[in-house]
């Protein structure tokens, strides 16, 4: 078995792909009669950049360089897109081209998105637009709320986190071993004190486990952050369980904090079973804008309640508004592309997203489990997670995220039937190859007993 080829193979220089590391970076080369030699490298290309003595006389030959470079770049990424399975983001990005001409303008959204500032080039209008609709989907009034267009999930998180801590300093930040990996960076960065929840088989925290740390910890406050489609599995946590397991366990409204990391599912949820909103006890919500919706550059929104921020508040004289975010400088170009995105499609669009979505997710469990591979998909999930292929080429092929025994697919807007029939195809082509007489690893632990395919609990689940 010979290994993937991108469509367009850039030059890699008399380099071999596995020289480089996957991350992009700047290797100094060499100095030639031309100037200075850069190598941009990124994954299993090289880009060799030239740096002319003559800026002028070079001026055309060096555009042409550059178009030509971007354009076969361009056609790495569409190749890429086409078997893009792993990775939470939409890549159904095309209408946004209709914005491109926004691009020749620098739009900074710095400060507080509910006042204006001095800097006439920023897009808040459109921004408090986006944040309306996300307050009306979350159940909470315009008067009551408070929000911004983040750079990610992580920034809306790292805010939520700010707001429990500031309201309860003493507070333990408690969250699921199955959350995203920033909210134990958070805990490092803000020096909290961090208890990690088991979670079940489906990802979904272990609220008996929270049940008992909290008893243990019942003299301080409580910060919670329930993850609304957990990384891996795409597991929803029980916010209505968890709120019933701090009153079980006495504490008062006061005395604790819920956040809630909705980064990958946020969009799926509410058009099924609105589990989360602001009627019930949670402080803040994060999503992402940049996975469901597919906005072509990294951003996110946060929205909490307005009775909090004077915590954090501070007025910058110099920008003319109140210093409220995480970030300073903000991307201005975001909240268009959202607002656009969120009117073009509406909520029956995007409605119809998630159930193509849905739709797929479950035609993808029911062929792997037809084909006796084990598999799990969760319930308001569109995260497919099955054993892991014990072939890398394969995995980075597909662009596979891998845990332990595990891999997923995450059956986004841009994953059509065909691309899954292709994957199926060659994942069951393969796997007959790779196991042979060898048996696939048991999954039981992982996703649970009925889920597993291993010949021990196969028999046991049909029985």
């Amino acid at each position: 078995m010979g290994p993937y080829v991108p469509v367009n193979k850039f030059s890699t220089n008399g380099r071999e792909p596995s020289d480089y590391d996957n991350q992009a970076m700047m290797i100094p080369d060499q100095i030639d009669d031309m100037g200075e030699k850069r190598i941009l490298v990124e994954q299993d290309f090289a880009v060799v950049e030239v740096e002319p003595k003559d800026e002028e006389s070079c001026a055309a030959e060096r555009l042409h360089h550059l178009t030509k470079i971007v354009t076969q770049f361009q056609d790495h990424l569409r190749e890429r897109a086409s078997n893009h399975l792993g990775y939470p983001g939409n890549h159904n990005c095309s209408h946004y081209l209709a914005l491109s001409t926004l691009l020749q303008f620098n739009i900074n959204n710095a400060g507080d998105p509910f006042k204006e500032s001095d800097h006439g080039l920023h897009s808040k209008k459109f921004e408090v637009g986006v944040l309306d609709w996300f307050a009306q989907l979350w159940g909470i009034d315009k008067d009551e709320y408070w929000g911004y267009v983040t750079n990610g999930g992580t920034e809306g998180n790292l805010h939520g986190i700010l707001m429990g801590r500031e309201l309860l300093p003493n507070g333990i930040l408690y969250t699921s071993q199955e959350s995203h990996y920033s909210m134990f960076k958070i805990a490092r960065m803000y020096r909290m004190d961090c208890g990690t929840i088991a979670s079940l088989a489906t990802g979904e925290m272990d609220c008996n486990d929270l049940r008992d740390k909290l008893l243990i910890n019942k003299d301080r406050p409580a910060i919670i952050n329930v993850t609304i489609g957990t990384t891996f599995k795409g597991a929803v946590d029980n916010l209505d369980l968890v709120v019933q397991t701090l009153i079980d366990c006495g504490f008062s409204d006061n005395q604790f904090y819920i956040h809630c990391d909705a980064a990958i599912s946020g969009f799926v949820v509410p058009f099924l079973k609105q589990k989360f909103t602001f009627k019930k006890p949670i402080g803040s919500v994060s999503i992402s804008g940049h996975k469901f919706l597919g906005c072509p550059m990294p951003c996110g929104v946060l929205i909490t309640r307005r009775r909090y921020i004077d915590l954090i508040s501070r007025n910058i004289e110099y920008i003319a508004s109140f210093d409220t975010t995480i970030a300073g400088s903000r991307n201005g170009h975001s909240p268009v592309f959202m607002w656009y995105v969120l009117n073009l499609k509406g909520w029956r669009g995007l409605e119809q997203d998630v159930q193509k979505c849905l739709r797929n997710a479950r035609y993808l469990r029911h062929r792997l489990k037809k084909a006796g591979i084990s598999s799990m998909l969760n319930e308001m999930s569109i995260t497919v997670v099955f054993e892991r292929p014990p072939d890398n080429e394969f995995v980075r092929h597909w662009q596979l995220q891998c845990l332990e025994n595990m891999a997923h697919v995450v059956v986004m807007p841009h994953v059509t039937v065909e691309m899954l029939e292709r994957f199926l195809s060659d994942l069951i082509r393969k796997r007959n190859t790779w196991y042979g007489k060898v048996q696939p690893p048991c999954l039981a632990e992982d996703i649970g007993i009925c889920n597993c395919a291993c010949p021990v609990h196969a028999c046991k689940c049909k029985n």
